[in-house]
């Protein structure tokens, strides 16, 4: 029998498995690895903390052989999670990717700014959508209903601890990506601290219903 792909908790053991996932996917969707002299810094910003301080709300796509081969993965209130990062996950990393001195020269140098600066996660625009999310699919596991089928799971996970909404923040140039968050109901809303040609804001109720 072909094993059949099935979204599940996340469990320890698929922390490399997305490691591996958010570098091949972090550069506007597309393999980060050319970009960055050291890409590991991605999934130490954008995929570790968010199982190592919000496990319950980490869900992967299991290609049916139990090999993570996507992932969504967030925090239900993004205020908290900012905190805790700064209290309990920046000690850990920070002597890997020093904050850099002055304005950063290099793309590897915006992420270490990025790492060094949690607060940047909490964006007054966004306070009546106090969820955040991350996923990502590899690419041969995309465009067949698996990114749904995450997010469906992550808004029920949501739902049951009363959160009404939920938001991300994407590249723009990333253009695939809004088309599919687009379908799932997300809307934009504007931030006036961040630059819209470089980063777009998109917010959706919890509750199933348009676009699902």
């Amino acid at each position: 029998m072909t094993p059949t792909a099935a979204v599940r908790p996340y469990r320890p053991a698929d922390a490399p498995a997305l490691d591996d996932i958010c570098i091949r996917t972090a550069h506007n969707g597309r393999d980060s690895r050319p970009v960055y002299a050291d890409p590991a810094v991605l999934p130490v910003i954008f995929a570790a903390p968010y199982v190592h301080l919000d496990p319950d709300l980490a869900f992967v796509l299991d290609d049916g052989r139990g090999r993570a081969v996507g992932y969504i993965l967030g925090t239900a209130d993004t205020p908290r999670f900012a905190e805790e990062f700064r209290a309990k996950w920046l000690p850990r990393v920070a002597h890997r990717y020093p904050a850099p001195d002055g304005p950063p020269g290099t793309p590897d140098e915006v992420m270490a700014g990025l790492l060094h600066d949690p607060e940047r996660m909490i964006v007054p625009e966004l306070a009546a959508y106090p969820a955040h999310l991350h996923i990502d699919l590899l690419p041969e596991w995309q465009g067949r209903g698996h990114g749904r089928a995450l997010m469906r799971t992550f808004w029920r996970a949501l739902r049951a601890r009363g959160v009404p909404a939920v938001h991300l923040v994407m590249a723009t140039a990333n253009t695939p990506a809004r088309a599919f968050y687009d379908r799932l109901g997300f809307h934009e809303i504007a931030a006036a601290g961040l630059d819209p040609a470089d980063v777009t804001c998109l917010g959706r109720t919890t509750r199933e219903g348009t676009g699902t």
